[in-house]
This record gives structure tokens, sequence and C-alpha cells, in this order.
């Protein structure tokens, strides 16, 4: 076995030759990767412990038992290096500042939760993870107590447990201004920010999980071009503020709730220019904004083919919704429980069912769109009544009250602005060209 480092000290090297003279079988024949031994990681431990800030650490290929980056070293596999959990605990830690790790292949953790077992572990800042592949493993990575680390263009896939037993992709704890970037996450539970401030989770892809994206009491976190696809819940802000989330693709909720997006008690959010298609529910508000004096700002987005475009959990208040693009939903607003949306700021937007003209063709309609609750829509008050909606008896009720209402409908809400125009005019959503 030989062990490539660069810019090592004679003795180091020296050192480690000799214990590799001394432990290593002398040219063993290639074996392909399945069938590799797990060998001892020790010497790989002692030059990672030995080495010198800045130095390269290059093992030869093969597989072996995790290691402990004590040091802030560049350790890299060349996409040729196994490091493998044994089925317990962790696999690789990183417990230094200023390390680099990449070009791995992290594989078989454990499987306890109280532990988070992961395929790497983070207690540092200023580290570099990139270029690893994780795989069969609970946890993707652990970050606790953490910041200003750098998470690109890595590719997780969790174990095959059911949703209640999985590991999260990536979970951040106390953990702030950390860059995730470009990583490909599948078959995990959440990506998830607890107490995580200032954070930037970009161009990442999320599927088959239970959140696409968990913000937890965290703070000034971004989001942008991401893609979540066929996730319980695509984005879902709780007791959270100043997030930004941009530019994402929020598609196939596929959970009991099916939300693209939800806010609970979330404050100062802005949610611009994305595309949330295809679920139960396009945007879920509960109490948002939750702080006295703030607003939540929702523009330029696209929400299209969902059971409900909009919904509220209860008659809430200052939300501003501007220049969104609402399309082929059944429903285009619901408030449960009773109420309006009244209290809520709704201008230029685009609406399906908007039943107007533009005479003078400036791009708005001539009177308001108005959204009413009608007698028929009897689930928006009884939730228990959800379960048969779109059910012929409920269609016709809806049918009969709009044509000779029973009794006077409700204004749910008033965009005395609406835009006018085909929705390929109409410039709102993300960018993105997701591949299914």
């Amino acid at each position: 076995m030989g062990l490539t480092v660069k810019n090592v000290s004679n003795s180091i090297v020296g050192l480690v030759m000799a214990l590799a003279a001394a432990t290593a079988p002398a040219a063993p024949a290639p074996v392909p990767p399945a069938d590799e031994p797990l060998m001892d990681s020790s010497l790989i431990q002692a030059l990672i412990d030995m080495a010198q800030p800045g130095q390269e650490v290059v093992p030869p290929p093969g597989r072996y038992k995790g290691v402990k980056v004590t040091r802030p070293i560049i350790l890299d596999g060349k996409g040729k290096v196994t490091f493998d959990g044994g089925g317990e605990g962790s696999v690789l830690w990183i417990t230094t500042n200023g390390a680099t790790v990449r070009n791995l292949r992290l594989i078989n953790s454990g499987v306890g939760h109280p532990q988070q077992d992961a395929a790497i572990q983070v207690r540092g800042n200023d580290n570099v993870i990139e270029d690893n592949r994780m795989e069969d493993v609970l946890f993707g990575i652990a970050m606790e107590r953490s910041d200003r680390n750098i998470v690109r263009r890595n590719h997780y896939l969790g174990k095959p447990f059911n949703m209640q037993r999985r590991g999260d992709g990536i979970k951040l704890w106390y953990s702030n201004d950390n860059l995730l970037t470009e990583n490909e996450f599948r078959g995990g539970r959440d990506i998830v920010f607890w107490y995580a401030n200032g954070n930037r989770f970009v161009a990442n892809r999320q599927s088959g999980g239970r959140y696409g994206l968990h913000l937890m009491k965290s703070s000034d976190n971004i989001a942008e071009n991401n893609q979540f696809i066929d996730n319980m819940t695509g984005i879902s802000m709780m007791y959270d503020s100043g997030d930004i989330i941009r530019n994402n693709y929020v598609a196939r909720a596929v959970g009991a709730v099916g939300t693209c997006m939800s806010l609970k008690e979330s404050s100062d959010v802005v949610i611009e220019n994305n595309d949330l298609m295809y679920c139960s529910s396009g945007i879920a508000i509960d109490v948002a904004p939750y702080e006295p004096g703030t607003k939540n700002r929702i523009k330029g987005n696209r929400i299209a083919f969902n059971d409900i475009a909009i919904s509220f959990l209860n008659d809430w208040k200052d939300s501003i919704f501007t220049g969104n693009l609402l399309t082929g939903n059944i429903t285009e607003v619901a408030i449960y429980g009773g109420g309006s949306a009244k209290r809520n700021v709704w201008e230029g937007n685009r609406w399906e069912d908007y039943q107007g003209f533009d005479r003078n063709g400036d791009g708005v309609g001539d009177k308001s769109h108005r959204v009413y609750g009608y007698a028929g829509r009897v689930w928006m008050d009884v939730p228990n009544t959800k379960f048969f909606k779109g059910t012929p008896l409920l269609e016709v009720l809806d049918f009969l009250d709009r044509l000779a209402p029973f009794s006077e409908p409700v204004l749910l809400l008033e965009d005395k602005t609406p835009r006018l125009g085909t929705d390929k005019t109409f410039k709102a959503g993300s960018n993105l060209e997701p591949k299914s």
C-alpha cells in the first residue's frame, strides 16, 4: 500500500513508509470494488494527525474504515477511495477548521437517530466538503455549531427505510452562514435547518423525502434555484423570519397534506419567482406573518395545476400577493373555518377565472377580480367534508349556489388590478427547466 502525500516533511514520509512496509501485503491483485476487503485506516489516520496545514493526503484506492479529519488538510480520494462505517456510528468526522474533504465514497453508517449516524459529521468552521458520494447512510451531513462551511456537488442516497426511520440529507443545528450548492439528495427524510441563520441553499435537487427543505426557528436563510420534486411537502417554514425563497421549482408533493410551500408563524418572508405545481395546495398559510408589524411578500410565482392554489388555515392578514400567475387550479383560494382573505393585499395577479375585459388594452382588467365563498363550499368550514371535495354532489351544490345562491355569498378577496394576457406572456415563475 502506498500513500500519496504532498508537501510533507521527510520525517513524516519516512514514518508512514515504514509503517506501510511493515503492515501492507506486497502487490495485491486488483479486485472489483464490491469485493474489496475492508482495510485498517490507522495509517491514514496517523498521517492526518501529523500533517501540516494545507497538506494533501491521497490514500491509495481501496475500502477503509472511517477516519477523523483533525487537521486543516486536504483529504482527496480521487474517486477511488471508499470509507465504510461498518454499520456503526458515523463514517467520517471533521473536527477542525479549514479542511477540505473531496472525491470520497462514504457508505454503511449506523442507524442510530440519537447519535445522528451520518456519512459526515461536521464540528468546525470554514471547511469544504465537495464531490463526495454518500450511500446507504442514515444522515448525509450532520453539522452542529459550525459556520461558513461549503458543501457542494455531493450526492446522497439514504438507507432504504420507511419515512419514519430515515435520516436527513443535511441537518444544520446552530450553524450559520454556510453555503450548500449543487448537491443531490434522494431517499432521505428532510433537509433541515434548526436555529440556523444566514445560510444559502442554492441549485440543489431533492426528491423522495418528507420535507424538501424544512426551516425551523431560523432566520435570514436563502433558498434559490433548487428543485424539490416528489416529496411529502416541498418547502416548510415554521417560526422563521427573514427568509428569501426564490426561483425554485417545487412539484408533486404527494403526502397527506401535499403542500408545495407552507408557512406557519413565519414573518418577513419573501417568496418570489417560484414554480409551485401539481400539489394538493400551492401555498398554505397558518398565522403568517406572526410578528406584529411584519409582512410576507409573495410575488411573481407561478401557482399552477394544484387542487387549491392558496389556502389559509384561518382568517389572517398582512401577506402581500402581487404579480402571481394562478392557472389550472381547481380552487383559487380557500379559507378554512370561516372568514376571508380580505385583510391581505392582492394586486396585479393573473387569475385564470377572471371574468372581465381589457377594453383599453393596458393589460389590466376593467373591473376587479373577486373570489366568493358559496354555501356549496362546505368543505372549507367543516374539515371532515373535504374528503368529498370534487364529488358530483358537492360540485352540483356549488354550481347551483353560483347560479341561484341559497344565501349571500362571502367575498373572500378582491384584486382591483387583475392582469390579463396568456400564461406565456405573463411572466411569472422560475427560469428553471427541471427534468423529471
